[in-house]
C-alpha cells in the first residue's frame, strides 16, 4: 500500500499540472484566433495573423485555396506604400497643393482602409486629404477613429467631413465652413500653400465652402482614376488571388445551377445569392450589380436577378462586378446552357461570334497601343447585333471600373481618351451579342493584363461546351 503524498509535494504536484493546463489553454487561444494556425505573427501578406485584427482580408479558406494554386500573395505594406507615393507623384507633377477625395474607392485606395462602404457612397462621411508632401489625412466616422490604424502612411485621422443633409440637416453650410478651414490650415502646413485643389466629388455646400475658403478647386478624379490605372506588382498578385476566389465562387454558382434547376423550383436570385456567400466567404466584401438573367429575361440586355423560375434548355447570362478579396474588382462574364438537350444552331452561332469578339480585341492590347486606334481597329460585330451591342469595347479594372474606357468606334469621341496604354493596365474585354426582338444574349468578359511585351489574359474560367458546339 503507497504511503500518502506529503503536503507539500501534493501541492507542488498540482501547481505543475495547472500550469501545464494554463499552457496548453493559451496554445489553444493563441492557435485558435489565428487566421492560419500554420504560420507565425504574420500572414503571407505581410499582414496580423491574429483573427482579432481590425483590418479586414481574406479567410482561411482563401488562404489555403491560393496555396493549393500556387499563387504568390501580395506584401499588403508595399502594396500600401506603392498607392500612397503613385497619389503623392500625381498631386506633385499637376502642380496641385493637394488632393481631396470622398468618394469611398478613392479613400479605400488611399488608405487601404474601409467602413460601412456602400452606406458611405450615399452619406458621404468620410475624407481624405493628401497633401504635397506626401502628409495623408482622414476624415472618419466619429466613432470609429481606429480603422485605418494599421496603416502608418494615415498620419492623422478626424472627423467632421459628413456634410450632408440627413446628419448636418439646416446647419450643413456651418459644417462645411468648418471643414474646409482644417483643409487650409492643412495645405499651409503641407502643401506650400498652393490653394491648387484637386477634389473628386463632394457635396455642394463643401465645395462651395472649399472656393469662399480661396481654393482653385481641381479635377480630382483625373488624377485618382490616372494613379489608379496602372497597377504596382503586389496590386497585380492581389488582382490574381481575387480573380481566383472568384472563379471558384462562380464555379460553384455553375454547379448549383447546373444540378438545381432540373428540380424546377429555382429562381434568378436563388443563383445568384451563392456568388455572393461565396465571394463572402473567402473574404470578398460586395457585388456591385445584379446582372444574371435567363432565358428570355438575357435579351433585352441589363435586366435585373428576379424571381423568375428558371427552367431547362435555357440560357443563364451574368456578369460578376465582383469587388471581393482585398477589395479588387473581378469583371467577368459567361453564359451557360443548361439542359439536357443542345441548343438551337442560332445560339451557338451567336456565341461563338462572341468569343471570336473578344479574343480578336485582346490580341490589340500591348504598351503603347493608343487608345483610339484599339476602337478603329477592332473586330467588328455581325450587324444584326449592332443595335444591341456593349456600351463599350473594353475598359478598365481595378478597385472597381475603372479608367480607361475603349469605346466602339461608332460611339468614339475624339479626343476623349486619346492615350497610350502601359503595362501594368488591367482591361475587361467585352462583348454582347443578341438580336434586337430576339429570345437570348450571350455576354461574354475576360479580365487580361497589358504586360512588358503584350498582354496576360488572367481568366481561366471556361466557355460553356455545349454553346461553344
Amino acid at each position: 500500500m503507497s504511503q500518502p503524498e506529503s503536503g507539500n509535494v501534493a501541492f507542488a504536484r498540482a501547481c505543475k499540472r495547472r500550469q501545464t493546463d494554463c499552457c496548453a489553454m493559451d496554445d489553444h487561444y493563441r492557435d485558435a484566433r489565428k487566421i492560419d494556425p500554420s504560420r507565425g505573427t504574420l500572414l503571407g501578406d505581410n499582414t496580423p495573423n491574429d483573427g482579432d485584427r481590425i483590418e479586414i482580408g481574406p479567410t482561411r479558406l482563401a488562404f489555403g485555396e491560393w496555396a493549393a494554386a500556387g499563387l504568390a500573395l501580395p506584401d499588403l505594406q508595399e502594396m500600401r506604400r506603392y498607392r500612397w507615393e503613385r497619389l503623392t507623384e500625381h498631386v506633385v507633377a499637376r502642380d496641385l497643393g493637394g488632393l481631396l477625395v470622398f468618394d469611398p474607392l478613392n479613400i479605400r485606395y488611399a488608405t487601404d482602409s474601409t467602413n460601412m462602404q456602400l452606406w458611405n457612397a450615399h452619406n458621404p462621411f468620410r475624407a481624405v486629404l493628401l497633401c504635397a508632401d506626401g502628409y495623408m489625412v482622414l476624415w472618419d466616422y466619429k466613432n470609429s477613429p481606429f480603422l485605418s490604424s494599421f496603416n502608418p502612411h494615415v498620419r492623422e485621422v478626424r472627423s467632421g467631413a459628413d456634410i450632408f443633409y440627413f446628419d448636418r440637416g439646416d446647419r450643413a453650410h456651418d459644417a462645411a465652413v468648418a471643414f474646409a478651414e482644417q483643409v487650409r490650415d492643412l495645405i499651409k502646413a503641407h502643401g506650400g500653400g498652393n490653394m491648387r485643389l484637386a477634389v473628386d466629388k463632394t457635396m455642394l455646400h463643401a465645395l462651395k465652402a472649399l472656393e469662399a475658403t480661396g481654393f482653385e478647386v481641381m479635377e480630382g478624379e483625373e488624377v485618382t482614376e490616372k494613379a489608379r490605372a496602372v497597377k504596382g506588382p503586389d496590386e497585380i498578385k492581389a488582382m490574381r488571388c481575387s480573380i481566383h476566389a472568384c472563379e471558384t465562387a462562380v464555379r460553384a454558382m455553375d454547379e448549383f445551377t447546373r444540378s438545381e434547376v432540373p428540380g424546377g423550383n429555382v429562381s434568378e436570385d436563388d443563383i445568384w445569392s451563392v456568388l455572393h456567400a461565396e465571394n463572402i466567404k473567402r473574404g470578398g466584401e460586395w457585388i456591385e450589380t445584379r446582372l444574371l438573367a435567363s432565358g428570355p429575361r438575357t435579351n433585352p440586355w441589363f435586366q435585373e436577378c428576379g424571381p423568375r423560375t428558371v427552367r431547362m434548355n435555357e440560357i443563364v447570362a451574368f456578369d460578376t462586378d465582383l469587388v471581393g478579396s482585398y477589395g479588387i474588382c473581378t469583371d467577368i462574364s459567361r453564359t451557360l446552357w443548361i439542359g439536357d438537350h443542345a441548343p438551337r444552331p442560332d445560339m451557338v452561332e451567336a456565341m461563338r461570334h462572341a468569343h471570336e469578339h473578344i479574343m480578336t480585341n485582346m490580341e490589340l492590347l500591348r504598351p503603347g497601343a493608343r487608345i483610339e486606334d484599339i476602337s478603329r481597329n477592332g473586330h467588328r460585330l455581325a450587324e444584326k447585333y449592332q443595335e444591341q451591342k456593349y456600351g463599350c469595347m473594353m475598359h478598365g479594372v481595378g478597385l472597381c471600373d475603372e479608367w480607361p474606357l475603349v469605346a466602339y468606334s461608332d460611339k468614339m469621341v475624339p479626343g476623349a481618351f486619346d492615350y497610350e496604354l502601359e503595362a501594368g493596365m488591367v482591361l475587361c474585354v467585352e462583348a454582347l451579342v443578341g438580336e434586337t426582338g430576339g429570345d437570348f444574349s450571350i455576354k461574354l468578359e475576360d479580365q487580361v493584363l497589358v504586360t512588358e511585351d503584350g498582354y496576360e489574359n488572367l481568366t481561366s474560367y471556361p466557355f460553356d461546351p455545349a454553346l461553344m458546339g
